[in-house]
């Protein structure tokens, strides 16, 4: 079953033993903890990890006008942009010298393939991936919603267990990296 903000919330908040909400704006404490916590949360998770479902590739827009130095062009980033994996150009998706500056890369680089996480509809999180996203709003939740650390500690501890759980499920979806051109294998 594919559940949206309110359906993670609601079953983060059921995990605490406080009610479940039906939108951020019950005009309860738990739908105000919720609204204010969630996006930030969820941005951190989906940025703090390659995930496949959260992961593509797109060619950047050149924009008109070129950073003030270190690089002549300038690309404007995706709006649904949370975090950069790699750049390159014709074809490849990596090996380009760039760097994210607000809303831009720079690179001398005409041309720009970005490989970067996104930030997907919820409906489309995989269930490991939900695991690790309740298990981490419980564990913020916990201290504004029962005012226990010791207990926020325990909801600590098991949303880092979902993480890594999660990332290596997410990890098995993909063939490993091999190492490309390194100069130790080389020589032999």
């Amino acid at each position: 079953m594919a559940l949206n903000d309110i359906g993670l919330c609601s079953r983060a908040l059921v995990r605490l033993g406080a009610s479940p909400i039906t939108s951020f704006n019950d005009e309860t404490a738990e739908s105000e903890i919720a609204r204010v916590l969630y996006e930030p949360i969820r941005d951190a998770i989906l940025s703090a990890y390659p995930w496949t479902f959260a992961t593509g590739q797109l060619s950047l827009t050149k924009l008109a006008t070129p950073p003030t130095a270190d690089y002549k062009n300038a690309f404007q980033l995706p709006l649904d942009y949370l975090r950069g994996i790699s750049a390159g150009s014709h074809d490849r998706a990596r090996g380009l010298n760039y760097r994210i500056y607000r809303q831009e890369l720079h690179t001398n680089a005409d041309e720009v393939i970005l490989s970067y996480i996104f930030r997907p509809e919820e409906e489309t999180f995989p269930p490991f991936f939900d695991m690790a996203l309740i298990a981490r709003l419980a564990a913020e939740f916990c201290i504004p919603v029962t005012e226990s650390t010791s207990r926020s500690d325990s909801y600590y501890k098991i949303a880092k267990d979902e993480f890594e759980r999660a990332r290596q499920i997410d990890a098995q979806q993909d063939s490993p990296n091999r190492i490309e051109d390194f100069n130790l294998i080389n020589v032999r």
